[in-house]
């Protein structure tokens, strides 16, 4: 069994698909479909990394108190698995979003999509 654990919380069909890549690196891959499926699944598993996309909350979305859909998850994760490194994707359009959540909570890496296999396996690497 792979000693190390990535969350792959996949929430648009932008998410890449990086499962073969995991293996190679002997990495347990978890594929989450939500936010309230990650934050479930940390009941259960400690995930060395998480790779996850960006969306800003614009308007009520996040009802004004979060900055996006990754604020609730990235405080549960600090308690639950405070030394998880989490690797960011968006979209070019959320860019400049994007500092308003690294302000308040640890991001390990952001990468803009398309976001390739070569660039994940750097972020990887370099944990």
């Amino acid at each position: 069994m792979p000693g190390r654990v990535l969350f792959s919380i996949i929430e648009s069909p932008m998410h890449p698909d990086f499962s073969r890549l995991y293996r190679r690196l002997d990495i347990r891959e978890l594929r989450l479909g939500s936010m309230r499926k990650a934050i479930s699944q940390l009941k259960k598993d400690r995930p060395d990394f998480v790779v996850a996309e960006f969306f800003y909350g614009f308007g009520n979305n996040y009802a004004g108190v979060n900055v996006s859909n990754l604020d609730v998850f990235l405080y549960s994760l600090q308690k639950a698995a405070p030394a998880a490194r989490t690797i960011v994707m968006l979209d070019k359009s959320q860019r400049q979003y994007i500092d308003r959540l690294t302000a308040i909570l640890p991001v390990h890496a952001v990468l803009q999509h398309p976001v390739s296999e070569q660039d994940i396996e750097a972020v990887l690497a370099a944990a």
